[in-house]
């Protein structure tokens, strides 16, 4: 096939235009499928028909998963958590309607870390000398910009992290070089960085909460098997024969203690 050959969607069948496609291990994607995707995933090109198609009926059931969540905690600014903290679950989304963005569904127990960095670029303030030169302040004044990232690894089908930015605007600090600096003098970036611990700590604090509770049933259910065999084992035991007090009669006493013959209780 040419360059210029028309090309078609191997998921829907649609028409692609000359710039439209994204190539597949083994066919074409448009856009509009391509949109459906989870937007943390980026292994397309890597992905076959199949596995696309699977993914985008995984993603077509994560609309009735979204639509079911009751949110009872919300954390971050510009993307923001919603947590269902009685189905352990959670999503992020940016959205203001973030229920029709179909974001995706995570458990807390697919977490396997929470981390955050602060971005800092730093550029000098200078000033006009009057000849048309821009010299330093002296001291020497400088503008810093921050913005705060939370990266979420989590043991998902489709992809393995969650990177996005808690604050909505860049938090800028102008600082004039006449004593120490120290970003925590700022209120948005103490803000920030307080917001950012309290999302790693509730989400930690959640996995963790569900580890520990999977193995507490885990360890019930394996003292219950030993129970069972246990019981199973005493009860295949040859039971000794007795002499009833009542006829007198050499018996096995029943599983309820009584005598084989005259029926009466044997203790």
């Amino acid at each position: 096939m040419g360059l210029f050959d028309k090309k078609y969607c191997s998921i829907c069948n649609s028409k692609i235009g000359l710039l439209g496609n994204r190539k597949l291990e083994d066919g074409n994607l448009c856009g509009d499928c391509a949109k459906k995707l989870s937007p943390y995933f980026s292994d397309r090109k890597n992905s076959t028909v199949a596995e696309i198609q699977e993914q985008l009926d995984y993603r077509e059931a994560n609309k009735e998963a979204v639509k079911s969540l009751h949110i009872t905690n919300t954390l971050g600014e510009q993307y923001k958590i919603y947590i269902d903290e009685d189905a352990q679950k959670f999503v992020v989304s940016s959205d203001r309607k973030w229920i029709d963005s179909n974001p995706d569904v995570i458990d807390f127990s697919m977490v396997t870390g929470v981390n955050f960095n602060i971005s800092e670029s730093k550029t000098e303030e200078k000033k006009d000398d009057g000849n048309g030169n821009r010299i330093s302040y002296n001291p020497p004044r400088y503008r810093y910009r921050y913005d705060f990232y939370i990266t979420l690894t989590v043991n998902h089908p489709y992809f393995s992290e969650m990177k996005f930015r808690v604050n909505s605007r860049t938090v800028e600090i102008e600082h004039d070089g006449r004593r120490a600096y120290d970003p925590f003098d700022n209120t948005q970036y103490v803000n920030y960085n307080k917001m950012c611990e309290e999302i790693k700590s509730t989400l930690t604090n959640a996995h963790k909460s569900v580890r520990q509770r999977a193995a507490a049933e885990m360890e019930a259910a394996r003292r219950a098997e030993e129970a069972a065999k246990a019981a199973a084992i005493e009860a295949a035991k040859p039971k000794p024969a007795v002499v009833c007090p009542h006829c007198l009669a050499t018996t096995i006493p029943d599983a309820n203690g009584r005598c084989e013959y005259c029926g009466s209780a044997v203790n």
